[in-house]
Formats: C-alpha cells, structure tokens, sequence
C-alpha cells in the first residue's frame, strides 16, 4: 500500500471477507459469527484502519451507493471521470450506480429525484447544457449534490470545476507567442460557464501579449464531433477568417480536424489548432494536437472527497467553488500565421 493510508477493501481483503461485510459490521447493521468478527477486528488493528466519519455519517442506515450522473458515456472524457470515480469509491467499499442522462433534462430531474427516494445516499452530477432553473430547484431541494464541471447557476451545492479561464488563457498566450492576432474560438453555448470563462481567458491570453490583436471570432454550439465538423464547413465556407483556432473540446477537435483534413486544408501551415480536454489520443493525430489538459481524473477522484467529506447537517450556504490547476501541452499543431 506503500503510504496510503488502508482502506475499506484492504481491510475486507486482510479477513476475506466482502466490504460490504466490513462496512456492515462496522456501521452496526449486520451481526456475524465471532470467528468472523474477530478476523475483521484483528485486520483493522493490524491494518490501523481508521473510518471515515463523514462517509459513514452518509451512508449509515441508506444505501451505501453513490450516483454518478453523466451526460454521455461513450465520450472519453466522461468515461475518464466515471473510471476515476469507480476507483476512488471501490478504495472506500463503496458502490457507483452510473447513470447517463443523454444531456435530456427529463432524465437528468428523474435522477435528481433518487436521493429523495433513498436509492443513493448522494450524487456527483454533470450537465452538459445551460438550466432554465429547474436543475438548480430539484439540487437545492434534495441536497447531497456536488456539481462538476459545468455549472448549474443557482444550485447550492458544492461546485468543482477545472481552471477554464486560466486554460484559455495559456491558449491565447501560446498563440499571440506565434503572431496570431485573428483567433477563432469555437466552444459551447455562451451561457455555460466552460465555454463563458475559456473564452474570456483566450480573449486575455491575446490582448496580454498583443495590443494588437483582436478580439476572438465566436462560433458556439455543442461540444461534439459533429459541431466540430459543421464549424469546420462554415470556416472554409467564410474563407478562412482567422489563423488560428481555439477548438475547446476533444470532440470539437476532432470534427474539425476531419473536415479539414478532406478539404485539403494544412494544420498547422494553413491554419493553427489548440484542442481541450487532452484527453483522446490527440498525440496520435497528423499534426500531433497541441492541447489545454485538463486533470479529468483528478475532478473524479476530489468529486467523490467532497461528497463524503462534506457536512450536510451544516445549514450554511456553500461558498464558493473549488477550481483544479490546469495545463497546456505543446506539441506540433502551433506555427506563425502564413503570409497571405
């Protein structure tokens, strides 16, 4: 376990027994023969187990399941953050019902309403679209809800996101570094909070190092491969606008690097790309893709913390929100503006 402090499955796997066995055992809720018991025992003292009191306080006398709601699986970057919760959870001796919402309000209020019903003990909840406010009344309502990386305004909840601001701004500055002064972006709808502050910080990255350049271009629409590709078309249809564009998704760059590809347009002689996410294998494309990455695994792992680590007794509003250090990474798909 090297410096890791023992958890819930070493425990069970010290006495060979389940974890839910052990996390019964100690929660008070199941009665075993004393051989067993005493084999448990003998592995936490062993081990210096110690409970999590928050996470006990969470579970005691519900589920012991935790829901995680996504918009879609099949994405990569939601896949990385469903892995990285799995993961955290199976550490604790906790269970993760998954549930994909397809981005459809109707099945994102249907899975609000299981904490109500005790069908989970609390939840990690993605969105992948602006609220009318109903999102906000059912989380304010239920409770237990820790929001991750897109806002839902109004929610009182705690709020983990990465540092998209900060992630569009190493782009602009690693752009304005190789001359471009006509930059597009090419995000999600303007009032979410991912596509508001990455365009904001790309907008600050240029004018910090360009008195000269110009405010970002602004296409907006969904963070798919099939957006990317329509923005794409409408790019080379308006004759090529800027020298460079800000692709703030994976699946955006990667509609649009098709699209690109088929026409004949060269990354980065014609046109130069920063992608989002980093989390496909952008480092196998032609150019290699220059990236902002963002710590997907990490949001995983500190969703589930936060859920088992917060207070929900405490009547006090949360304050705030957590923010996760952000990254570019360089590689092949930046070069100065050609010459007309």
């Amino acid at each position: 376990m090297g410096t890791r402090p023992p958890s819930l499955k070493d425990v069970a796997r010290a006495a060979d027994v389940s974890v839910t066995t052990v996390s019964r055992l100690l929660n008070g809720s199941l009665d075993l023969p004393p051989a067993t018991r005493i084999r448990i025992e003998d592995a936490i003292r062993v081990l210096n187990y110690r409970p999590n009191p928050h996470a006990r306080r969470l579970s005691l006398g519900r589920s012991e399941t935790i829901g995680l709601v996504v918009p879609d699986i099949a994405n990569p970057f939601f896949a990385t953050l469903v892995s990285a919760v799995e993961n955290e959870a199976d550490a604790r001796g906790l269970v993760v019902s998954l549930y994909a919402t397809l981005n459809r309000p109707g099945r994102e209020r249907t899975y609000l309403e299981l904490i109500a019903r005790n069908h989970v003990d609390g939840l990690i909840f993605v969105t992948n679209h602006p609220d009318d406010g109903e999102l906000a009344r059912l989380i304010n309502r239920t409770g237990k809800v820790v929001v991750v990386d897109e806002d839902v305004p109004n929610a009182i909840a705690p709020k983990l996101f990465c540092d998209n601001l900060e992630g569009g701004r190493l782009a602009g500055l690693h752009f304005a570094e190789h001359g471009h002064r006509r930059v597009l972006f090419i995000g999600g709808r303007e009032e979410m909070i991912s596509a508001k502050r990455r365009y904001e910080g790309l907008a600050a990255g240029l004018r910090g190092s360009s008195d000269a350049a110009d405010e970002p271009q602004r296409y907006s629409g969904e963070y798919t491969i099939e957006y990317g590709r329509a923005a794409a078309r409408r790019f080379i249809a308006e004759g090529m606008p800027a020298t460079a564009i800000f692709a703030s998704s994976d699946e955006i760059a990667i509609g649009l690097m098709e699209v690109f590809a088929s026409a004949g347009v060269s990354i980065p002689r014609d046109v130069s790309v920063i992608g989002f996410d980093n989390v496909g294998p952008l480092h196998l494309f032609n150019p290699p893709l220059t990236a902002v990455e963002q710590p997907v695994r990490d949001l995983g792992r500190r969703a589930l913390e936060v859920l088992l680590e917060t207070n929900w007794q405490d009547d006090k509003p949360f304050d705030g929100e957590e923010l996760l250090p952000i990254k570019i990474v360089r590689r092949h798909s930046v070069a100065p503006p050609a010459k007309p």
